[in-house]
């Protein structure tokens, strides 16, 4: 595509020189990533300006440059005011504006995201539509499973992801929307059909710093999400802030009456919720193989923006019904083992409470918990992850998590600070593997034991970058495989 046709996407660049017939075939951020024909991001980052790769990416072969100062090069420049925010327009009108084509839905909110866009994208499958997803677990593009940089990628390479879903014969996509991508710009130029909010609670106030910047960021999602239909958790007071600022449709887990779906009757089992839901189309009696009350919240957010999406209501509850459990939610891990053990991504205080409030509801006997906080992120959530975990459990093990940068101890001790003098007995121990160690190795017939924090996550972040292989799934059924080989 020529320069001067595709920055046309872009309101205010302009070309310095006459240079709009260079041609343009693909775009970049990173300067490793350059090539002849590449339109080249100057962006300015926290450690690193973009401005400083102008010359080397010349050299190497790129056609031009997007810069926010005009620079000593010998190749076209692009001038911009925010080259960041010049990415999703160039990079959706180079690859042909995909989302126009696609049903895109967009959840965004503290907890819920990952659970939410899972269950969306079984419906719709399960309907006969061929979804994509993007997440924090993994990314579905056109049906083949891959791996995962980001929750919300970087908008060259979400456009781009966007055009390999059209290619590979998807007709929707379920994405989850990050804060930062938001704040970002990484989310600008997508055509949502349908978007959703599940809550706000306390975390990433390292990135946002107060509860009211978090929300503004998580805001943007609405305004920005054009003519498509919004769906807000009314049980959820930040929800409510939405809710008069946007024309929404409603969800309640708690059976508010307002709401447009609203949960009643709710009966947990070992399966999962079975709940009334009363809707717009009817009373309808829903199914999930998810327990606890915040997945009664996904369940019927999913259910609600999937009929927003086109699908049949009957259809949706089928296939809400049928809908796999998602990898490191609440996942339970069995060797064999007479106690109950879950794993959960829950890495924030509401969270935390949330995940050990519905594993109370499953167990007979004692509730252990292994947790810790990541290190290098918002610390005044540690202390209230510690007293959740010392309220609700009779075994608070207090554990590393990804400490980063941080002195794995300290962390350790701020987060056991909270716990302590609540109901629990409390365990610390540094170790995490140890720590899951010791939880099963004093779990009896009847407890539930909850490692909770990393989920789905395979390593472990430590200083300097530096990466182990971690996964809690693995660690437990090793871990119990030895107790059972003991044993016998």
């Amino acid at each position: 595509m020529r320069l001067d046709e595709l920055v046309a996407a872009a309101p205010g660049a302009r070309i310095l020189g006459e240079a709009g017939a260079a041609e343009i075939a693909k775009l970049a951020y990173d300067s490793r990533r350059v090539e002849p024909g590449t339109l080249f991001f100057c962006v300015p980052g926290e450690k690193v300006d973009g401005h400083e790769f102008g010359p080397a990416v010349a050299a190497a072969g790129a056609a031009a440059l997007v810069v926010e100062r005009e620079l000593e090069v010998s190749v076209p420049q692009v001038l911009v005011a925010d080259a960041r925010a010049a990415m999703a327009p160039l990079a959706a009108k180079l690859n042909g504006y995909p989302t126009g084509r696609l049903r895109v839905f967009g959840v965004t909110g503290t907890n819920g995201k990952t659970t939410t866009a899972f269950l969306v994208r079984e419906i719709l499958e399960a309907a006969g539509v061929q979804c994509g997803l993007l997440g924090t677990v993994k990314q579905v593009v056109g049906g083949v499973e891959e791996e995962v940089v980001r929750t919300t990628p970087e908008a060259i390479d979400l456009q781009a992801t966007f055009r390999r879903m059209l290619d590979g014969g998807d007709e929707a996509c379920a994405m989850e929307v990050s804060s930062h991508a938001m704040v970002l710009r990484r989310a600008d130029a997508i055509q949502f059909g349908v978007t959703l909010f599940t809550n706000l609670t306390q975390d990433h106030l390292d990135f946002h710093e107060t509860m009211d910047e978090y929300f503004a960021a998580k805001r943007l999602l609405f305004e920005k999400s054009g003519a498509g239909t919004q769906i807000v958790n009314l049980d959820d007071r930040w929800g409510e802030k939405l809710v008069k600022d946007f024309v929404c449709l409603t969800f309640s887990a708690a059976g508010d009456e307002r709401a447009d779906y609203s949960a009643h009757e709710v009966e947990f089992d070992a399966g999962g919720a079975r709940f009334l839901a009363r809707t717009p189309h009817g009373e309808v009696e829903l199914r999930t193989g998810l327990p606890g009350d915040f997945n009664v919240a996904n369940a019927l957010g999913a259910y609600a923006a999937a009929i927003a999406m086109g699908v049949e209501p009957e259809s949706a509850a089928a296939g809400l019904a049928r809908a796999a459990r998602v990898p490191g939610r609440f996942e339970p891990i069995d060797e064999g083992q007479g106690f109950t053990v879950l794993i959960d991504y829950a890495h924030t205080p509401d969270s935390v409470e949330n995940v050990l409030r519905a594993a109370r509801g499953l167990t007979a006997g004692r509730l252990i918990s292994v947790f810790g906080a990541g290190g290098d992120r918002d610390r005044d959530k540690r202390p209230k992850m510690g007293r959740a975990g010392g309220e609700l459990s009779d075994l608070a093990i207090v554990t590393s998590d990804n400490p980063r940068s941080e002195e794995p101890a300290a962390i350790v001790a701020e987060v056991a600070a909270g716990a302590e003098g609540q109901a629990a007995e409390v365990e610390v121990e540094v170790d995490r593997r140890a720590a899951i160690a010791l939880a099963l190795a004093r779990a009896e017939a009847g407890d539930t034991v909850v490692i909770a924090g990393k989920g789905h996550e395979q390593g472990q972040e430590f200083e300097g970058g530096r990466k182990i292989p971690f996964d809690d799934r693995e660690v437990a059924r090793e871990l119990l495989r030895e107790i059972a080989g003991s044993a016998a």
